[in-house]
């Protein structure tokens, strides 16, 4: 059990760090933010321990961040009423995703029906903690309800590729696809004439009947061919960061050196400048008595940057915002060059040895 934690720890964190700001970028709804960070965490953490050490964490931020993301931009621009409708696509796009995937290309309908209702089940798991207090408790197994359906449509869009084991869907997938298909036709022709939006003629239920179901159809369609195409041309140009590990228990020291030292430089100048302004006043202007101000003038010097509320004016002040920059500059030049020096044979064998992994 203690060898899961910290894998679903080291998914869940990059996950919600993308998701949650990108949801209240979107809306001001908790509960929309929420659902798109419980749906991607879910989805992630169970991709990612289910990928093995590799790939799997790496595959499991990336997959979880987008239907994280894709859920929270549904939900900000959907109201409640119209998210039954918005299930399929989010699993579908799961679905196709997870079917990119090098290590987990599904060859069967066996195949795709079982990982389209594991996918369901997490996307359930996501959706429960948000919806358990609202009227909408049915709404958290709605995934699982649509786990046919789904499975049925990427079976479909699936079975003429190489490898593909079936050449017909099975019976029992077909019968819960429809009975789901007609049911959900049923409950919204019925809800749409209840309300008057809907006349009670054959001519316009049979049109309604038909755009209803191209929408069912044709929107999880796309985007389980969108998540499976952009996941296989992502993956092999990702794999790179899964060996940014390798790299950065080499780097880590220089960096953490080169760290210290450029703090220690704007900490020294912070105190030149403030002893300046005290003995001349008038050096810089609109300067302010306070360390603070100091140190984020001189933060931004060493960047090359104007600073908002300080300017040097006198000649001295000037001389000394040069120094500044020379040194912090130089500083950047000659670290640079002493830490390659020291870790470019490192880096070198590194690189051997992946490129012997791949071989």
């Amino acid at each position: 059990m203690s060898r899961l934690v910290w894998p679903a720890v080291r998914t869940a964190a990059p996950v919600a760090l993308v998701v949650v700001p990108f949801g209240y970028a979107i809306t001001e709804v908790h509960r929309d933010v929420w659902m798109g960070a419980g749906c991607g965490l879910a989805i992630g953490v169970g991709i990612g321990l289910r990928g093995g050490p590799q790939a799997g964490p790496w595959m499991g931020i990336l997959i979880g961040s987008i239907v994280g993301m894709s859920t929270a931009l549904i939900a900000g621009v959907a109201p409640l009423e119209g998210f039954g409708v918005l299930v399929p696509p989010i699993l579908a796009l799961a679905v196709g995703m997870h079917d990119g995937l090098r290590e987990t290309s599904f060859s069967d309908y066996r195949d795709m029906s079982r990982e389209t209702f594991i996918l369901s089940a997490l996307l359930a798991l996501g959706l429960f903690p948000v919806l358990v207090t609202s009227e909408a408790l049915a709404l958290a197994v709605l995934p699982l309800a649509c786990m046919p359906w789904i499975a049925l449509i990427s079976g479909l869009l699936s079975h003429r590729r190489e490898g593909w084991r079936d050449t017909r869907p099975p019976r029992l997938l077909v019968l819960g696809a429809v009975l789901l298909f007609a049911s959900m036709l049923f409950l919204t022709v019925d809800e749409e004439i209840g309300s008057g939006r809907l006349t009670p003629r054959i001519v316009p239920v049979l049109q309604f009947v038909g755009i209803l179901g191209l929408a069912l159809a044709a929107v999880p369609a796309a985007t389980f061919l969108l998540g499976r195409v952009a996941i296989a041309w992502l993956q092999p140009r990702l794999r790179v960061y899964g060996r940014l590990a390798d790299y950065l228990r080499i780097m880590w020291v220089p960096i953490g050196g080169f760290a210290i030292g450029y703090l220690m430089i704007i900490v020294l100048f912070a105190g030149f400048y403030g002893m300046l302004e005290r003995f001349s006043p008038g050096a810089f202007a609109d300067a302010t008595v306070g360390i603070k101000e100091w140190i984020f003038f001189a933060f931004y010097t060493g960047l090359a940057q104007d600073y908002a509320t300080i300017a040097p004016v006198s000649d001295s002040a000037r001389v000394l915002v040069g120094t500044h920059l020379i040194l912090s500059a130089g500083w950047v030049v000659v670290l640079f060059a002493a830490v390659m020096s020291f870790i470019g044979p490192k880096l070198e064998r590194i690189a051997r040895r992946h490129a012997e992994e791949e071989s």
